[in-house]
């Protein structure tokens, strides 16, 4: 008799028929390849390879999902595929080994456009009937980049893997080409949340001119997205904000489990224009933590993303903030000036951060830091460079007319006891 914990999902509102696929569909998973999971907690692992010679021509993915080896579930955090976007003929070296290897060829870093990301708890993902992911081509680099991230807190040693994501292709096109754009904040040290707390939030802007820069006139439209924390993370939201005004929200998940991070269809796709804001917001639990929760890669520190997908395919694919330098570099003075505490910007941000002894008003100061203070925006494209505009000190969206509570359709408490009361005569 075994023990032990599950997640499922209790109830899931199925809001879409599976698409039909053509004959001509086809398999193709990219794997590791026999990777000697380090004992390390945290280890980001990269292959690099060649697409194969039939995808010379270009065809479209309608799904892709989870190809795990049995018996590593546990080991596997999530992974995502790369294309190397850059001149079709450019030769991308193969590369097999950590992504943080002093070793892995400096021209593989271009390997960064998003075709598939998974995260535990997922299933595989299906693209709508008329939407499909272009992969192939006459001017598509033949080369992408698998990364897998190992998190193995036992540190347990001699365990072999060669997981990854399998696709199914077609040559039959659909009408639409998707896109990915990541939405949230930076993966750095910057944005951090003091322990002992139950409650604090963090925020990552999609600024308007940044949507304004980087999508087409007639806008996009949003038919899925994956909402990303670490093991911190209870509630993640991205708000849509227009003309100052906020609508309905992209998505969000007020009970979020990092351990069940499934990509979502949304009911309706939602439009998204040039000029438009997103701001993902993540609320995070540190009670348990007895110091400062960085942000970072390392299942340990924090994430604050939302993965949306869309068509038609667009030339943004990455809208992220984090504080600007300035504004933090202001709050780590005061904290030495005023609060006697060991801070200073030059030398590292973690260890200033760490050397903070967290009381209510220190923490207070920070939280109304994060929500009122210029931000430095990444406004990229695929191959990772930025969009023209000016990027550092940007000023967060304002919200003029928030978007009211959603009002519950159940009976009023006032009828619900009239009701009883007639009952009871």
């Amino acid at each position: 008799m075994s023990s032990g914990m599950s997640r499922t999902e209790l109830l899931r509102l199925v809001i879409h028929e599976r698409p039909k696929f053509p004959d001509d569909t086809w398999k193709f998973p990219i794997l590791a390849d026999q990777v000697r999971v380090p004992d390390n907690e945290t280890t980001y692992w990269c292959r690099v390879q060649r697409l194969p010679s039939i995808l010379k021509q270009k065809h479209h993915i309608l799904q892709f999902g989870p190809a795990i080896q049995r018996g590593n579930e546990h080991l596997v955090h999530h992974m995502e595929v790369f294309h190397c976007a850059t001149s079709v003929n450019a030769i991308i070296p193969i590369y097999n080994g950590p992504c943080d290897s002093e070793d892995r060829p400096q021209t593989t870093q271009m390997c960064k456009k998003v075709l598939a990301a998974w995260a535990m708890g997922a299933d595989e993902f299906v693209y709508p009937k008329e939407v499909g992911l272009s992969i192939g081509g006459e001017w598509f680099n033949q080369f992408v980049m698998l990364e897998v991230h190992y998190n193995n807190p036992e540190h347990i040693k001699g365990v072999i893997d060669s997981s990854g994501i399998e696709f199914y292709i077609t040559k039959t096109l659909r009408k639409y080409d998707a896109g990915v754009i990541e939405l949230g904040l930076e993966y750095i040290d910057k944005m951090a949340i003091p322990p002992h707390q139950e409650s604090f939030e963090l925020s990552g802007y999609c600024v308007s001119e940044c949507t304004g820069m980087g999508l087409p006139q007639n806008g996009i439209f949003v038919f899925g997205s994956q909402l990303h924390t670490h093991l911190t993370g209870t509630k993640v939201r991205t708000r849509h904000i227009r003309d100052g005004q906020e609508i309905s929200p992209l998505n969000y998940d007020n009970h979020y489990s990092t351990h069940f991070q499934e990509i979502r269809l949304l009911p309706v796709p939602v439009k998204i224009l040039p000029g438009d804001s997103l701001i993902t917001t993540c609320t995070y639990n540190t009670l348990d933590r007895r110091n400062i929760t960085l942000g970072g890669f390392s299942i340990s520190d924090e994430m604050c993303v939302n993965y949306i997908h869309y068509y038609p395919n667009a030339r943004l694919e990455v809208c992220k903030s984090s504080i600007s330098d300035n504004a933090l570099r202001t709050y780590f003075r005061y904290m030495r000036d005023w609060e006697n505490q060991q801070t200073d910007f030059d030398k590292a941000i973690s260890t200033s951060y760490k050397n903070i002894e967290w009381t209510k008003s220190r923490v207070a100061a920070l939280y109304d830091l994060y929500q009122a203070a210029p931000i430095s925006m990444q406004c990229n494209e695929s191959d990772g460079t930025r969009l023209p505009g000016l990027w550092d000190n940007v000023a967060v969206p304002h919200i003029k007319i928030s978007q009211p509570p959603t009002v519950r359709k159940c009976p009023s408490t006032s009828v619900f006891h009239a009701n009883n009361i007639d009952r009871l005569l």
